[in-house]
């Protein structure tokens, strides 16, 4: 006998709906995902998408969950039109730091010379995924896979019926549709900038400051402003945060601003990922949906069988 199938209704098509949504069907799973926003219209289209557990816990399941996750990034690495490759980087601390928390879930992680002004500094590989890109791969592989993507606004989830399994992978939208006032934004701005030829991506926690390479633009942040709802660009917030960068990157300063982006983080306590009935929830990624997004996939994939095995 095969595996038990289900309809799965995932709601939410950001990084972690799609994602989601491809393992279930990979599963055998009839899925349909619905959602207010689609794909290219999300906070996941915002996002820098440098693989870093940011704004994430609890530790020990964000380390596995990104470990997985670093795996199959680097693996569609080697895709055509996947947006995933992989670049070398640098995170640099004005103080003496310790490894950091996540380290056993990349390969290898590497001390090395602090820049001049910063007192400590680490590298490593890192997949570098361009969003826009990704996402209408990620759209293409669930539909190529039987599984639809529809735009639908919900006042509340889908009351999954005996043969169902509803996913909630909703982000921000989880505060409403899974009444959990813990859920609250981190509001994120970043520049686009062109110009500007870079092979290697920067960071520095303390901002947050961030200088990511596209494959046609460099993605320059950014800030974590707690609680905060307005997506309108702030162009004050612009120049400071493009002053930070130019310090750490001087090479930013020969390029120019081509667009202004914000995006809230889906912050929470906690990453909420676990079954309440024959609703599995999967939401609360804060700054590291694209991190965690295939780890939390296998989960919930791993969970639905349970439902209906």
């Amino acid at each position: 006998m095969g595996t038990p199938v289900a309809r799965v209704v995932v709601v939410g098509a950001g990084v972690i709906g799609l994602t989601t949504a491809v393992r279930l069907l990979e599963a055998g799973h009839r899925v349909d995902v619905l959602a207010r926003d689609l794909p290219r219209e999300t906070t996941s289209v915002v996002a820098a998408a440098l693989w870093y557990p940011y704004r994430a816990l609890p530790e020990e399941r964000v380390t596995a969950w990104g470990a997985t996750t670093y795996a199959a990034l680097v693996a569609l690495a080697d895709e055509p039109g996947s947006g995933v490759r992989l670049l070398e980087g640098t995170e640099v601390h004005a103080a003496p730091a310790p490894d950091p928390w996540w380290a056993a879930a990349v390969p290898r992680l590497d001390r090395v010379a602090a820049p001049p002004g910063y007192a400590d500094a680490w590298s490593f590989r890192a997949p570098v995924v361009d969003m826009p890109v990704h996402l209408d791969w990620l759209r293409g592989r669930v539909e190529a896979l039987g599984g639809t993507v529809t735009r639908m606004s919900l006042g509340a989830l889908p009351r999954p019926a005996a043969e169902e399994v509803v996913v909630d992978c909703a982000g921000m939208g989880a505060r409403l549709l899974a009444g959990d006032r813990s859920v609250a934004p981190v509001r994120g701005q970043v520049v686009h900038l062109a110009g500007v030829e870079l092979d290697r991506w920067w960071l520095d926690a303390a901002g947050p400051t961030y200088v990511v390479p596209r494959s046609e633009v460099v993605v320059v942040g950014g800030t974590a402003d707690e609680g905060e709802w307005s997506r309108t660009p702030d162009l004050g917030t612009a120049t400071a945060l493009l002053q930070r960068a130019t310090r750490l990157v001087p090479e930013l300063a020969g390029g120019h601003v081509v667009a202004h982006r914000v995006g809230l983080r889906p912050a929470r306590p906690t990453v909420r990922l676990e079954a309440e009935g024959r609703v599995v929830h999967s939401y609360g990624h804060g700054g590291a949906g694209v991190t965690l997004s295939w780890g939390c996939a296998d989960e919930v994939r791993d969970l639905v069988a349970e439902l209906v095995g």
